[in-house]
């Protein structure tokens, strides 16, 4: 026998004694060790805990009875499957027991157990068996009329069990609906309320065909408006309908023409719980169905109207109403004489707060009729900020914030314009409204209960958010409200923490002259918080004094308000909470970030103060726990205008600070190496020279590959500090150009290392004296190429030679006397034959940069040395000629310009390479120097828009684009006339172009480019594919660069980019490939196309979209080509996180596909590419099943489960879904993916 079972033998023996503390404790150490995850139990203890336990479930002492119930749980993972269906027939049958404290005992247990249960998704049977064992015995409970008590405690069991393991049940699912109908007209109020829970649940997990059952019982029990009815028997068919509707409204989508008008009908019977029912059933109809509520919303927004002042007890209109609202209670007591109505019974409340929910949801769910929605709700919302219940008060709060947030402008440049003018009208009314709102919640701003002022500050918090700046002119009400809820300690914390962060809001969104009469009064308060012994408050306080500082006194800016009343106390509070031992780590952290803002805004204004402040903050940095946050407040002291004497610190605080850089965390390093620059830039030539020294000594292990934002910070610091110490910096300059030299040398250098790169370079040479001289300092540059051998190729990667390149011209322009030396020795390499491919294609890239500074001497060389590289054998070495040529043109237009087109034109053989060249010159040359020029590049662009090799058709394109670009209003006009004129190739290669005019930054050309953009999408109509294939890569360049150049005229495009994402029979032709014959689908690419922007469009575009087309669509995709159904698994999944209520409507129809991939099998003879794709599609579709899951009704759909239930069976499956499930960043459609 085992140690464990041993131990168990010894507390079931204990069990059995006739003391109930001998019992009890047994009891409670058994419970411990079932906890444990090492516990194994043997057969025999297994039986023996049981009975056991059973046993106990019927002691007369109660204590032990519930200590025993509470050990069922953790015993039915230990034990096997047969001992878990004993416990539940020994459960069951206590159910049935004439003793009432056995039936509650037993109920529990069935609880118990069944929440302990493992899910059946995770492939185990032992739930699906114990659901089945009991549902039998449920069912005949809860149908027998005796005992109402085991009725009641049946219903809940059935309905927990529904809840979680409804789909396993399918086979029960119709003896439960037929079991549960008939209870509807119980007697009993309580058993109509859990039969009406339980047919909830049901109704998501079950079958097309049953849920069609309950839903026409329903319709068909429910009558008509003239058909008499018992009030009860009325209000639990609404209730039941809503129940349907909050768990499985998707599918009452057929069912809404019939339900709605009935539901608006009881509406006007004079019974407030009937009406709440009705108000709360079309709640869940407009979450569930937006789409099917559509005909409705006219109706129920006009109910909701109605109800949301229904309040029949209160009198909102009298002369008095400030006065009745403060004596609430005086006034109903008179009422309740006067009207026999008593508030006790006032059910109005629930109908307003139900009204109000529903407004929500439409405001939520129907975002595209706001503008028709706004004119209407707003108002009413508002004056509807006055209702005495405070339920309803934050229901009615909630809704006007789902308003707002619906109003919110878009973010980002990309919206500035088109985006701001659609919400223009709305945002004015709002603008307008804002008064009316104020005076609203001026009384609530001071009300008594402290949720009525929480809504109060979430509501402004919004509106502050979507209107920046429209409270400035009520600050003195605002003021008031806060002033008098931070003095507000009767209620909790949280009132005090809510409105410190609306203040803080409050600061970054309106403009600081409001609040400058108000500091006298506002200081305070605040400065209290900041003493507060909650840590919280403490903490929040602190934030709101940095941004009162960061505010009131900005840098750089003269200063309206005089500081000095303030900032003495603002310092001593600070201080005072800095100097405590026993402060909390957030408000420590807190503290020294407000007093790097202090010092760094007004230190002028510290007097003495100011160097026990520094003393403290390097007392702070040399503390583990607090060097970072006081490196930051470093920073911001360090970066302050005010120029203040940091003498005092330097010398202790710059070896700390290289201390900082040898440390492992990242953080640190990063704040570290800020802070020094910020010291170099404001201190440099004060800075000691040893403890320089000390910091430079740590930098050059800091250029390094592994972190390439550290390199960059750390080469930032080092050109800075270059000019201001060039003593210290000729010490460490080698080991340091070692490290810079081996970084140049990565093909993964970003471009922000490379621009820090090139400035130190120029200040090395810059500096006077020169740290190092140019000569030498360009043979170390160019030395990892020129020391290659001669046959060696290029050897480096490709983005090498462009990173050198770079540095070698920005030495050039730091040393312009040496620039025209550099050309002339670039050129001698590019020419000799002696030279190997990498020191060619390093002198032509260099070329391209330093040519242009160079002077006309070598430019006129230049010609004949690129015309020859362009006839390289190297085709390295010809695109770096072809790229030098236009970059020197660029620069010298008049001789480069003419001599590059009359190249172009004689020469067909280096025709792709001339024009690569031109597209550089046109890219980097002024605009105003290619004016001549227009008409003749135009010209030859447009002879070769009909050649037949598309890659040079593509740099065409680029060109043409380029060239808009110098003239618009001229030249895009012209562009959209070949449209009409050319033929297939230059139609296709003229959309091409345009989709270089699509830039992700603003231009000016935006505007104009908008109103012409109509007539290049009218080229999805074209009856050439190749156009129509360029117009959809235009168009989805568009969606992701620029959505609101298109977003107008979606309504046009739409159909024309659906009917691309069919499979069309007439593409697709038979090829034979010597005996076989091989499909080719020239159809293929247009479909990836189109639904390649259809996903760009969920990204920017779906407030635009009609979700269920969509889906329709992608429908469609699920079963087409390898290539279209993976991007479609992409979308699906992404439609699931954004808009999962349409996606649920139709998860039935969407698992089949699914499921046909998952299953299908690839023939045995296939090549290895093909079992590649097929478990490629395999995991996409389990990923899309992932994210199907993440709804939460998904799971209990009847196919869905079943679909679970298959992976789950499947060792493979299985396998590969765990892994998905695991690893969140498997996950498809979390964040949206680039695919332009």
């Amino acid at each position: 026998m085992s140690t464990a079972a041993f131990h168990v033998a010894g507390l079931l023996e204990k069990m059995t004694s006739s003391d109930k503390d001998f019992r009890f404790m047994a009891t409670s150490d058994l419970m411990t060790e079932l906890q444990k995850d090492s516990i194994q139990l043997d057969e025999d203890s297994e039986q023996k805990v049981v009975k056991m336990l059973l046993r106990l479930l019927e002691d007369k002492n109660g204590e032990v009875q519930n200590l025993a119930v509470r050990c069922l749980g953790p015993l039915v993972g230990k034990v096997k499957e047969c001992q878990v269906e004993t416990i539940v027939d020994a459960l069951c049958a206590n159910m049935r027991s004439d003793k009432e404290q056995l039936r509650d005992i037993a109920s529990i247990g069935l609880k118990t157990v069944l929440s302990e249960l493992p899910p059946a998704a995770t492939g185990s049977g032992l739930a699906t068996n114990v659901c089945r064992k009991i549902t039998g015995q449920l069912t005949s409970a809860i149908a027998q009329q005796e005992d109402v008590a085991v009725q009641l405690e049946a219903l809940d069991i059935l309905s927990d069990m529904l809840s979680r393991l409804g789909a396993p049940l399918g086979s029960f699912h119709a003896s439960l609906l037929h079991c549960l109908l008939p209870q509807l007209s119980s007697p009993r109020l309580a058993v109509r309320k859990r039969v009406v829970v339980a047919l909830g649940h049901l109704a998501a997990t079950c079958s097309a065909d049953l849920f069609a059952e309950l839903a026409d019982h329903l319709l068909e029990r429910l009558p008509g408006p003239c058909v008499p009815a018992s009030p009860a028997a009325l209000r639990t068919l609404v209730q039941c309908v809503g129940s349907v509707g909050r768990q499985a409204g998707h599918r009452l989508g057929l069912h809404l023409d019939r339900l709605v008008p009935l539901l608006e009908e009881f509406c006007g019977l004079e019974d407030d719980e009937l009406r709440e029912s009705c108000l709360q059933a079309c709640e869940a109809f407009l979450r569930k169905c937006p789409k099917e509520m559509g005909p409705h919303v006219p109706r129920v927004t006009s109910l909701c109207l109605q109800y949301l002042k229904h309040d029949p007890n209160y009198n909102y209109n009298s002369d008095e109403d400030e006065e009745q609202m403060e004596t609430e209670d005086s006034e109903s007591s008179e009422q309740e004489v006067e009207d026999e109505y008593s508030d006790d019974d006032d059910m109005s409340w629930k109908v307003r707060r139900a009204a109000a929910k529903c407004l929500a949801a439409l405001l939520g769910s129907r975002p595209d009729l706001l503008p028709d929605l706004y004119c209407s709700l707003a108002p009413a919302l508002v004056r509807r900020f006055r209702e005495r219940e405070d339920n309803v008060k934050a229901d009615v709060f909630a809704a006007y914030i789902v308003l707002l947030r619906q109003m919110r402008p878009p973010q980002g440049w990309l919206n500035t314009t088109e985006e701001s003018m659609l919400a223009d009208s709305s945002l004015r009314a709002l603008q307008e409204q804002v008064p009316l709102v104020i005076k609203a919640l001026q009384q609530q701003l001071k009300d008594r209960s402290a949720r009525a002022r929480q809504g109060c500050f979430n509501l402004l918090a919004e509106l502050s958010g979507v209107l920046p700046g429209s409270l400035a002119k009520h600050m003195p009400v605002l003021v008031s409200g806060i002033v008098f809820s931070l003095a507000d300690c009767s209620s909790s914390s949280t009132i005090r923490m809510d409105t410190l962060a609306f203040l803080q809001g409050l600061l970054s969104t309106e403009p600081p002259e409001a609040f400058q009469p108000h500091l006298p009064v506002l200081l305070p308060p605040v400065m209290a918080c900041v003493a507060d012994p909650f840590y919280k408050i403490a903490a929040e306080a602190l934030l709101v004094l940095q941004e009162l500082v960061r505010a009131l006194w900005p840098l750089g800016k003269p200063r309206v308000l005089d500081p000095a009343p303030y900032v003495v106390k603002m310092s001593e509070a600070t201080l005072a909470r800095l100097h405590a031992t026993d402060l909390d780590q957030e408000v420590k952290e807190r503290a020294i970030s407000f007093v790097g803002y202090l010092v760094g805004h007004l230190g002028d204004q510290l007097g003495d103060i100011l160097q026990p402040t520094l003393l403290l903050l390097l007392d702070h940095l040399r503390n583990e726990i607090t060097r970072l946050p006081a490196v930051k407040a470093l920073t911001l002291v360090a970066m302050s205008p005010l120029q203040l004497d940091l003498q005092p610190i330097l010398a202790e605080v710059l070896p700390i600070l290289a201390s900082f850089l040898r440390k492992n965390q990242r953080a640190l390093r990063l704040a570290t190496l800020a802070v020094l620059d910020a010291l170099a830039q404001s201190q440099g030539h004060s800075l000691p020279p040893p403890a320089v020294r000390t910091v430079l000594a740590e930098l050059p292990a800091l250029v390094s590959e592994s972190d390439m934002h550290v390199a960059q910070l750390a080469v930032d610091f080092l050109a800075t500090m270059t000019p201001v110490q060039p003593a210290c910096m000729a010490e460490v300059s080698g080991p340091v150009l070692v490290q810079l030299l081996r970084l140049l040398r990565s093909p993964l250098l970003p471009a922000s290392v490379l621009v820090a790169a090139e400035g130190f370079l120029q200040t090395l040479v810059g500096s006077r004296p020169p740290c190092m001289a140019y000569t030498e300092l360009l043979s170390l540059l160019t030395a990892p190429v020129y020391n290659q051998p001669r046959d060696g190729g290029p050897g480096l990667h490709k983005q090498v030679f462009h990173s050198l390149a770079r540095c070698v011209a920005a030495l050039s322009a730091a040393c312009p006397q040496e620039a025209a030396s550099t050309a002339n020795l670039l050129v001698g390499d590019a020419r000799s034959p002696n030279s190997s491919t990498g020191v060619k294609v390093l002198a032509f890239l260099s070329l391209a940069e330093v040519g242009q500074v160079a002077g006309p001497g070598p430019q006129r060389e230049l010609k004949a040395v690129l015309l020859e590289a362009l006839g390289s054998p190297s085709e390295d070495v010809r695109a770096a000629a072809s790229y030098a040529l236009g970059r020197v043109g660029a620069g010298n237009l008049p001789d480069f310009l003419p001599f590059l087109l009359a190249q172009i034109e004689a020469e067909p053989r280096r025709q792709y390479l001339l024009l690569q060249a031109l597209r550089e010159a046109l890219g980097a040359a002024p605009p105003d120097g290619l004016k001549p020029y227009a008409e003749d590049i135009w010209a030859l662009l447009f002879q070769h828009c009909e050649g037949t090799e598309e890659g040079t058709r593509g740099v065409v394109a680029e060109c043409i684009g380029k060239l808009v670009l110098v003239n618009p209003p001229f030249l895009l006009p012209r562009l959209q006339k070949q449209l009409s004129a050319g033929q297939p190739h230059t139609r296709s290669t003229v959309i091409t172009a345009v989709k270089f005019l699509i830039t992700d930054q603003p231009h000016p050309i935006d505007p104009l480019l908008k109103t012409f953009i109509g007539n290049f999408m009218e080229s999805l109509r074209d009856p050439d594919l190749s156009v129509r294939r360029a117009t959809l890569a235009f168009f989805n360049s568009a969606v992701h660069n620029k959505p609101s150049l298109v977003r107008d005229l979606l309504d046009t495009i739409l159909p024309l980019l659906y009917q691309e994402t069919k499979v069309r029979r007439d593409l697709i032709r038979e090829v034979e490939m010597g005996p076989f014959k091989h499909t080719v689908d020239d159809g293929l690419d247009m479909r990836k196309a189109a639904f390649e922007c259809m996903y760009s469009l969920l990204e920017s575009c779906l407030g635009q979209l009609d979700v269920s087309q969509f889906l329709s669509h992608v429908e469609d995709g699920l079963k087409d080509h390898y290539d279209v159904r993976m991007l479609t698994f992409i979308m699906l999944a992404r439609l699931a996180t954004l808009c999962p209520a349409p996606v649920l409507q139709r998860v039935d129809r969407l698992i089949e596909p699914l499921r046909a991939t998952c299953t299908a099998k690839v023939k045995a003879g296939s090549v290895k590419q093909e079992f590649e794709k097929q478990d490629e599609l395999k995991r996409s579709a389990m990923r899309v099943v992932a994210a199907l899951l993440t709804i939460p009704e998904a799971g209990r759909s009847p196919i869905m489960a079943d679909f679970e239930a298959q992976i789950r069976s499947n060792p493979e499956l299985s396998a590969l879904f765990e892994s998905i499930q695991k690893d969140p960043a498997s996950m498809l459609g979390t964040e949206p993916m680039e695919l332009s």
